[in-house]
């Protein structure tokens, strides 16, 4: 959000990931601008490793202006035949600048069944009406023989 606010541009979350776990994701071609930001050049859906212009992947989380429903209308279907949000954000990248925000914590896949674990876990700790009981029932289980 303060990316966006600053910059008054779309910006796009990308985690860096291993190279052949990237096919499973939104893949983006960036010019290196600082740490934490990047100005893309391109992005491609679930590139094959080998073709992956990196390894940073679409998490999922964008801040985009109101362009994108422009794009998305001139869109065509792409992979499986579905109109692919990483396809019309390629033609904003022709248009305009597009910029992406790069972090390494605090992101869980629930597509794997560990992860989804881990964040409900997190989430029932952060609550206040059930942290502290939740807490004191993983300290029992984990005490288990």
């Amino acid at each position: 959000m303060d990316s966006h606010q600053k910059l008054n541009q779309s910006v796009v979350a990308f985690k860096r990931v291993p190279q052949e776990d990237i096919a499973a994701y939104g893949c983006a071609d960036v010019e290196q601008t600082d740490e934490d930001l990047v100005k893309l050049k391109g992005i491609v859906e679930k590139p094959a490793p080998a073709d992956a212009p990196s390894n940073l992947a679409v998490m999922g989380r964008y801040v985009l202006t109101a362009d994108v429903f422009d794009a998305i209308e001139r869109t065509p279907p792409g992979k499986g035949g579905e109109i692919q949000l990483t396809d019309a954000l390629a033609l904003m990248i022709n248009e305009q600048e597009v910029w992406g925000w790069v972090f390494d914590k605090g992101r869980f896949d629930i597509g794997k069944k560990i992860d989804f674990l881990k964040a409900t876990v997190e989430l029932a700790l952060e609550r206040e009406d059930l942290g502290e009981e939740f807490r004191m029932f993983l300290r029992e289980v984990l005490d288990r023989p």
